[in-house]
């Protein structure tokens, strides 16, 4: 089997309730920038990334896909990923201009395409092919409930809803107030509502400097938060590590982190306890693996980031032993042939053949960007 083309491909998706909002971002719509996969099999796989919807990064990313790697990839068998993702990090290109950034982000739109042409060649789900089992649980916590755009009675309604309608167990919340005693309210109003049982997670999306995290970040341990996520800055190890000392609660990261490099430094450092390497901005699944297999090697859970919408990387945490709990965003679920099903908390096991990653023809014809 050889790759005979590679074609590039640009959506954008709404987010939920027309606008969401962090600490840092306010987008209306998921950008989705991928390739297609073709070869001389007929077999396909498809691959994306996930960005904000700027159309000029999109269009940046896809180009880079076709006229940077297209030449390397064009003629090779597509099921030695591991070599292929080897051969794109290695480049003269990527030494010299990438190793984070667009060029990371093509890759990992590639290397998940590649993964799911090689599950569909093998005419199994993914999971199967990373030798996982269809026993495996995986939770899910979900974080469309609980944007900073939103009102404190909007968010404690969502969260509840969450919990008490939808069968979640788990619930992200984000934070970052221009007054951190507000950031402190909310979360109390929220652990009220929902009562103990049910894990609650806070984001600050790297808001936070030292002094703001040392001063208030203590309190979260009244509310019995599971994890605090990117506190501060994303590459400041130092000031995590920092915090990892000063507080009881532990200290998730990695969404914006585009090397395992990167995550090993925290690691070594002793400034996370939770990895959140995101497929489709750190090399793909061949680099989120090698990501978990540090985590496993030190004992810290990992729980990637949800850039792909959940699609591809469900089959990865069903697969990986550090791995048991994954983001829920479902803004992406009507575009995709075999979307991600959750229930009571827990996601199905995927049954077709690939990484879920197969979008249905209306897709492009609703959300293509040109």
């Amino acid at each position: 089997m050889k790759i005979t083309a590679l074609k590039p491909f640009i959506l954008h998706v709404p987010v939920s309730k027309s606008l969401i909002g962090d600490s840092t971002h306010t987008i209306t719509h998921w950008g989705m920038p991928g390739v297609i996969v073709e070869t001389d099999a007929g077999i396909f796989g498809t691959g994306y990334t996930g960005t904000h919807a700027d159309i000029v990064t999109d269009r940046l990313i896809v180009a880079i896909i076709t006229e940077v790697f297209g030449p390397m990839l064009i003629g090779r068998d597509p099921r030695e990923v591991r070599a292929l993702h080897t051969a794109m990090t290695k480049s003269s290109t990527n030494i010299w201009v990438g190793r984070g950034g667009l060029l990371q982000m093509a890759i990992s739109a590639i290397d998940i395409a590649l993964w799911d042409l090689t599950a569909k060649a093998a005419e199994a789900p993914l999971w199967r092919v990373l030798g996982g089992s269809a026993d495996a649980k995986v939770a899910a916590y979900n974080t469309d409930c609980g944007w900073l755009v939103r009102s404190e009675e909007e968010l404690v309604a969502d969260c509840k809803e969450m919990i008490f309608e939808n069968g979640f167990d788990a619930v992200k919340m984000k934070i970052g107030k221009p007054d951190p005693k507000e950031d402190l309210h909310r979360i109390a109003a929220v652990r009220k509502a929902i009562g103990d049982a049910p894990r609650l997670m806070v984001d600050a999306n790297a808001k936070w400097d030292i002094a703001t995290a040392k001063q208030y970040a203590p309190r979260l341990a009244e509310f019995d938060i599971t994890w605090f996520e990117e506190p501060m800055w994303h590459d400041d190890v130092g000031s995590h590590a920092a915090l990892a000392r000063a507080i009881t609660t532990p200290i998730a990261l990695g969404e914006l982190l585009y090397t395992a490099d990167s995550f090993r430094a925290f690691v070594e450092a002793g400034a996370v306890d939770y990895l959140q390497p995101d497929a489709t901005r750190c090399g793909g699944l061949t680099a989120v693996w090698e990501i978990a297999d540090l985590g496993h090697a030190f004992h810290l859970p990992v729980t990637p980031h949800h850039g792909d919408m959940m699609q591809a990387q469900l089959h990865l945490v069903m697969a990986h032993p550090a791995c048991s709990l994954l983001e829920y965003i479902p803004w992406t679920l009507d575009c995709f042939v075999d979307p991600v099903v959750v229930e009571n908390g827990v996601y199905h096991a995927p049954t077709a053949p690939g990484a879920g990653t197969t979008f249905k023809p209306e897709t492009f014809e609703r959300f293509a960007v040109k």
